[in-house]
This record gives C-alpha cells, structure tokens and sequence, in this order.
C-alpha cells in the first residue's frame, strides 16, 4: 500500500494522545469514587456495572478515528478491478502460411476456432472488430456488440499471399480512431500522415481544416480500447510493424501479439513454389513492449484457446493502482454510528 499525501500519517499522533486521555479521565473517575465513606454502600446501589463492555464504544471510536485519519492520506493499491475495455480489435493473418498443418489440424482453424471462444466469451458491453491480413489488411467487420455477426465474418475467411503485419495494426488503430488518416503506401506510417489541407483552394484553411492531431499519449494509456494481433509468419511487404506499433504507442493503445506455430516451422508447397514458414517472435516481442501490450505464444490449438482465455480475462479484469481512502472513510463512520448507538444503548440502561 501506498499513499498519495503520506505526510498526513503525521495525524496518528492523535491515536496514542486519545488512548493516553481515556485512560486519564478513567482514572480520575476512581479516585472521585474513593471520597465516598462507605464504598460497600455505593456497589450495593449501584449494582453490578457493565465491566468490560462499557470499554466497546470508546475503542470503536478509536478505531474509527484511526481510520479516518488514514483515510486523510488518501491510500492506494493494486487491486483487480472492473476495466474501462470498451472496443477489442481482433487483427488475424489470412496469409498462405495458416495453412501449416505444425497446429492441428491447420493454424487457421485452431485460430478462427480460438477466436470463436474468445467472442462468446466476452460481455455484452464490449464491441468487437475484425481485420484480417496477408499482403494488405482490410476491415471485415466493423465494431459491433452482435457476436452472429463477428462468427460468421470469421468463417468467410479466405487465404491471400503475402504478410502485412504492419498494415493489420494500422488498419486496427483506423478501426478505433476514424479520423487518423494513413497512408498506407509508404514505408513509416510516421512520416506518412497525410496533411489534410493537401488540395485544398486558398484561404480555406481556416474554414475546413480539421484538427491538429492530439500530442503523443503514454504507451498503454489508452484504456478504452485494445488490438490483438494474432499471426504465424514474417513480414514480407507492407509497412514497417515496428512504426506502425509506435503509432499506436503514440496514441497509447495497447497491441497484444499471439504467436501461432512451431519454432521449426513447416515447408509449404505450392504449384512450382515451395517456402520455409517459421514464427518472428522477435518483432511481435518488440511489438507489443513497444505499445505496452504483451507477447503469447501457441504452439498447439491448446495453447492457443488458452492464450484467448487469459487475454479475455486480461481484458475484461485488470490489476491496477487504484485510491481506496474512500473504503477507509466508510468503514470509519460506519464504526462511529455503532459506537454512538452502542452508546446511547449504554446510558439508557445506567439511567
């Protein structure tokens, strides 16, 4: 536990300075009591007091004060608390290589099977988004809360050649920002955003030009929205991944890469082709520490449901500092309410 203003703690000296004063006031009440001649007389009238429990109302009140007072300090810990996860991004490779059967009975299928379990499994509230790739990528199915939706648009997915892991992300973050205008030609998406005001007549500039894209966020910042990228192969055309991961760092949305396949990888033939498809763990470690997501690997059907399973939960509960001064708070007055009616219970019965 941590505490926001900690200098505040200095308030406990209080705690010691009430026990210190109870104690006082308790024995000064003894000596009142020995001015009395005949002490034998007074227990008979006074009768059999409450002992111990009349010390209960005091120590809660302590009790609650202490609270209270740390409460002032305004404490913080990590604890696992809902997430603000309001839109995922499924971002999956269609390339040639999911073909390879190292994942039975094919990558492909123990990956859109996978991703079925992870749609099912997630609550009502959470939009969904499926882009697929090969040599360029492309939105199949905008956000939506309609899970028929998302199952059937993962089962019409077809191969294509080539691997664009880059352009998965990018086409992924246009998902969740519309207006982020790429161009998806060039090489580092960085240098290639486009400049809205290009081809536009003069002096309009002040009438149409749109906004100037926000400051760069912290890596991970973004909460309210998440890519998992979910691929086998190398890059082999497209955009660099390594900038296009930056640009989503850049807007603080996190990129969690799955690595499907085996480390010897398989050798695919073709007609008059044939290609060695090994896993770049590499590049999608980098990947996701780069947007502060993070790196799964599958090497089996297995292992991939599994990787689904945690990032379900990953994304729908997460660990974080939160300020729990407002727990300390409640429990302190509820601890003063008891104490005040034990109180009053208390002298009702002596009057």
């Amino acid at each position: 536990m941590s505490f926001m203003w900690p200098e505040m703690l200095l308030t406990l000296v209080l705690v010691p300075v009430a026990i210190t004063l109870y104690l006082w006031l308790l024995g000064r009440r003894k000596k009142q009591a020995v001015r009395y001649s005949g002490l034998g007389l007074v227990r008979e009238a006074m009768g059999r007091g409450p002992g111990w429990r009349r010390h209960v109302p005091p120590a809660l009140l302590l009790l609650a004060l202490t609270l209270l007072l740390i409460a002032t300090a305004r404490p913080s810990m990590r604890l696992v608390l809902p997430s603000q996860q309001r839109m995922v991004v499924l971002a999956m490779d269609v390339s040639i290589s999911m073909r390879a059967t190292d994942v039975e009975p094919t990558r492909m299928a123990a990956a859109q099977a996978a991703a079925r379990e992870f749609i099912e499994a997630q609550p009502a509230s959470t939009r969904i988004g499926l882009v697929s790739f090969a040599g360029s990528a492309a939105l199949v199915q905008p956000p939506t809360f309609s899970k028929d939706d998302l199952l059937a648009a993962i089962d019409r997915f077809t191969f294509q050649r080539g691997t664009a892991v880059g352009s998965g992300i990018l086409i992924s973050l246009q998902t969740i920002f519309p207006d982020l205008d790429i161009d998806m030609r060039t090489v580092d998406p960085l240098t290639g955003l486009r400049d809205s005001r290009q081809g536009m007549p003069l002096g309009s500039e002040a009438r149409d030009a749109k906004p100037a894209p926000p400051p760069p966020s912290e890596p991970g910042s973004f909460k309210s929205a998440a890519i998992i990228l979910l691929t086998d192969g190398q890059t082999t055309t497209g955009p660099d991944p390594l900038a296009a991961a930056r640009l989503a760092a850049d807007r603080g949305v996190r990129v969690f890469t799955v690595g499907v396949g085996t480390d010897k990888g398989e050798i695919l033939v073709g007609e008059g082709w044939s290609v060695r498809v090994r896993l770049d763990e590499d590049s999608l470690r980098n990947i996701a520490k780069i947007t502060g997501g993070e790196y799964y690997y599958a090497g089996t059907a297995g292992e991939l449901k599994k990787v689904y399973q945690e990032l379900g939960s990953r994304l729908t509960l997460e660990r974080r500092e939160t300020e729990v001064s407002g727990i300390f708070a409640g429990l302190g007055a509820v601890l003063m309410l008891v104490a005040a009616g034990l109180s009053l219970l208390w002298f009702h019965r002596v009057v």
